[in-house]
């Protein structure tokens, strides 16, 4: 049991590091989660894999003080809209940053960290969230847009 286990996590490897998501070859449209057809085009749609750089903007935020039982030694902590460069919105936790310091159109970027553990064996969950970007990584300041 426990090497079907281990062999599962190998070959979903790239999905748990990085955003594996799929885009429409017909309309352009970049979705995730992975869809299964395209709401746009529907059965005429062509869906390809795609991994995002996991570069984004915040759309909106919320900063979590009631939290479920796995995440209340988290509180207060920050929750929020993400809008991927390459037009997908996801929602995640937001990491590495005062809760006051979080605005709408600030530039984020993805970072995998430990969700939770569970059972005797201490299994390791871990999943993505998003941090602000630094000028020092290299990635472009993207100008918000308001409206």
């Amino acid at each position: 049991m426990a090497e079907r286990g281990v062999a599962q996590v190998w070959r979903r490897i790239k999905s748990i590091y990085t955003l594996q998501g799929n885009k429409c070859e017909t309309c352009g449209t970049h979705y995730f989660p992975p869809r299964l057809v395209c709401p746009q085009c529907r059965r005429k749609g062509k869906l390809e894999p795609f991994t995002f750089k996991g570069l984004g903007t915040i759309y909106t935020f919320a900063v979590v003080h009631q939290a479920p039982e796995d995440f209340k030694r988290q509180m207060p902590y920050v929750i929020a809209q993400v809008d991927l460069d390459e037009g997908a919105r996801l929602t995640a936790q937001i990491v590495n940053v005062d809760k006051e310091d979080v605005k709408i159109g600030m530039r984020v970027r993805v970072c995998f960290r430990r969700i939770k553990e569970f059972g005797p064996g201490g299994i390791i969950v871990y999943g993505y969230k998003f941090e602000p970007t630094m000028r020092v990584t290299g990635h472009e300041e993207k100008a918000a847009t308001t409206n």
